[in-house]
């Protein structure tokens, strides 16, 4: 390890005994893992050098990246994943070390656009209300009132309206429908006003789409974070190459194309255009899409486009020509109103996406398409899209500083690196100072089928029963798939267990956990959702059972064309990519048991490749370092024996 620059000498000060965050922060207590994350964190910060850090469980890496930072001086951008960390951040955390550090820190949560009230978007649907349900109507009164008193303009702000409510995306806007700097409301504009602050701040906490976002953002009027940046924290990174990749694919969703056409009819409304032709037009558009949604492409997984048939492809050519002729026919009434010139620009932008869609064939890339209930999305992908991030990243001139519970397989940074397309960058691992031979164990039932086994759900289940039993519930189930989850749930609402069944799906997400941490009894089952990003303390949560070890489904053709490129550069398939990809996303599931010291419980993975397969041992020395018990009696007494001492 370095040894820390003198130019920070206080730092440790903060991480020991008598650390000013004592008396500022409930819990706090010496962790010389957090101080060896901090010096890591100051270091780089430093001497500019980019760092990838893992810090386990319990390390408590926010406030080891958030001291060094506020001590440098330099300014910084903080980019999460998840809603909640960027609240703790700003609402709980940094508040607390501005007291403790004794000096004030100008701090911004930054939100995409579709979190703050568009004042454009509110007056246009305020004067042609037409066509919203009663309880729309309702809340656009409860918005018009709240709108003339907020400062923020955060929808946040407004508790009567539900956050899934269909109100808000009309009176909100995103990235393709903002007027940016044509807007009539520019100047009261709360995007731009929010972004002013924040570019006023020393440290701006985003998620990493707005990050992503402004690394890639052209001059629109509403200024970029980034030039200004000196340093850049990106926390929960695992997630970071994955949500990269949706900027480089071109994609054309049904329900988009559907909504660029109700703007371009509500602003050729406003401004008084074409109203008979437009209509024809958009009516040749939608017969175009309803005829796509009725070509067979089965609902579920992910198909290349060269295994939907000729039929699909017809529809393709079809739609891309309904919007070519719909955007011939608009374009030279564009300068009707700032509203409508952006509509039609973006009936321009679609139209010459659903052109490239719709040759496909031509392009080197990825083409594959994904039907719901209730539309369909056409993807061109880039089967290696690090270079392109590489070069995002590089076009930076920030200290970029990446840390997770999850980056490494092993020691191994190696498929977290190739996947950013950084070269030269810095890392090292911190493993959690929680006490895993004490309070916890992994349960690896025997006997159980091999997991492509039509019963293997049902026996997964039956296994897992004595646990549930002797935990009284307080479980999670997570499941590598929807059609397992389901499965699972009958077999436990038919078995009348006296547990409180959650099933992902019936209610919102936050729901869920919001019951479960409220019942006494309640067994969650969920899929990928619930694997991470979920934090529930204490003895609400003593059993995690996985049923499969999380590889991707053979059946994508995303995966497929990616292992395939692997091989084609001399790589194996299997170890460079697929196994990788698994293990991370298994130290996910696991990591969800064991959150804080007090916690206890155990661990059960059904799947017999765990110790049937040579890789299985990969996974294993991934793990916490958690005793391994074989029997439900085993996993049971010590549930019994963690419950008596609790």
């Amino acid at each position: 390890m370095r040894h820390m620059s003198t130019a920070n000498a206080g730092l440790d000060a903060y991480y020991e005994a008598g650390s000013p965050l004592e008396s500022t922060l409930e819990g706090f207590s010496h962790r010389p893992e957090q101080l060896d994350m901090a010096r890591r964190v100051s270091d780089a910060i430093l001497t500019g050098k980019h760092l990838a850090i893992e810090a386990g469980a319990g390390t408590g890496k926010t406030l080891a990246y958030l001291v060094p930072v506020l001590l440098s001086g330099r300014r910084a951008i903080v980019a999460t994943a998840t809603r909640t960390l960027q609240d703790q951040l700003f609402h709980r955390d940094l508040p607390v070390l501005s007291r403790a550090i004794g000096r004030p820190v100008r701090v911004a949560q930054l939100k995409g656009r579709s979190n703050y009230l568009c004042l454009h978007r509110m007056e246009r649907l305020r004067s042609f209300p037409e066509g919203l349900d009663r309880e729309s109507r309702r809340h656009l009164g409860v918005v018009q009132e709240w709108s003339v008193r907020t400062v923020a303009g955060d929808i946040a702000e407004v508790a009567e309206v539900a956050e899934d409510a269909g109100l808000w995306p009309m009176v909100t806007s995103t990235a393709d429908n903002c007027l940016g700097s044509r807007c009539p409301s520019i100047e009261q504009c709360h995007v731009v006003a929010a972004r002013r602050r924040a570019i006023e701040c020393d440290l701006v906490i985003v998620n990493h789409h707005l990050l992503l976002a402004d690394m890639n953002l052209k001059d629109d009027g509403f200024g970029r974070l980034l030039p200004g940046a000196e340093v850049a924290i990106v926390d929960e990174a695992h997630r970071f190459p994955e949500t990269a990749q949706s900027l480089f694919d071109l994609t054309l969703h049904a329900h988009q194309v559907e909504e660029v056409m109700r703007d371009l009819a509500e602003e050729a409304r406003v401004a008084g255009v074409l109203a008979t032709p437009l209509e024809a037009a958009m009516r040749s558009v939608s017969v175009a899409l309803a005829a796509a949604m009725e070509c067979g492409v089965p609902e579920g997984d992910a198909l290349p486009l060269a295994a939907t048939g000729e039929a699909f492809a017809a529809c393709l050519s079809s739609i891309a020509e309904a919007v070519d002729a719909l955007s011939t026919l608009v374009a030279p009434s564009g300068d009707a109103s700032p509203g409508f010139a952006r509509a039609v620009e973006r009936v321009a932008e679609t139209a010459a996406v659903a052109g490239r869609i719709a040759d496909w064939e031509s392009l080197s890339d990825l083409a594959w398409v994904q039907r719901s209930r209730n539309g369909f999305s056409v993807h061109v992908t880039p089967l290696d899209s690090s270079q392109q991030l590489r070069a995002l990243l590089e076009a930076q001139t920030c200290t970029w500083i990446f840390t997770s519970a999850t980056l490494a397989v092993g020691e191994d940074f190696s498929h977290f690196s190739r996947r950013l397309g950084v070269r030269d960058i810095e890392t090292g691992r911190i493993d959690s100072p929680f006490d895993y031979a004490r309070c916890a164990r992994l349960y690896l039932p025997q006997g159980l089928p091999p997991p492509n086994s039509p019963d293997y759900t049902d026996r997964f289940v039956a296994a897992a029963l004595p646990l549930l039993r002797k935990s009284r519930g307080r479980a999670f189930l997570l499941f590598t798939s929807r059609r397992a989850l389901q499965r699972a749930a009958e077999l436990l609402a038919a078995g009348d267990h006296g547990h409180t069944l959650l099933v992902q799906g019936a209610a919102p997400r936050s729901r869920l956990i919001e019951q479960f941490l409220r019942e006494d009894s309640a067994v969650l089952l969920g899929t990928a959702t619930f694997w991470e990003g979920v934090d529930i303390r204490g003895s609400a949560l003593v059993v995690v059972a996985i049923d499969k070890l999380p590889f991707a489904s053979p059946g994508d053709p995303l995966m497929q064309a990616r292992l395939e490129l692997v091989r084609r550069n001399g790589g194996d398939g299997f170890r460079d990519y697929q196994l990788p990809q698994a293990v991370l996303a298994l130290r996910q599931g696991v990591g969800r048991l064991i959150r804080g010291y007090g916690d206890y419980g155990v661990v059960m993975i059904g799947d017999p490749r765990l110790t049937g397969r040579g890789y299985g041992k990969t996974f294993l020395h991934s793990l916490p370092p958690m005793p391994v018990v074989r029997s439900a009696e085993d996993a049971c007494e010590f549930l019994g024996v963690c419950e008596a001492a609790a």
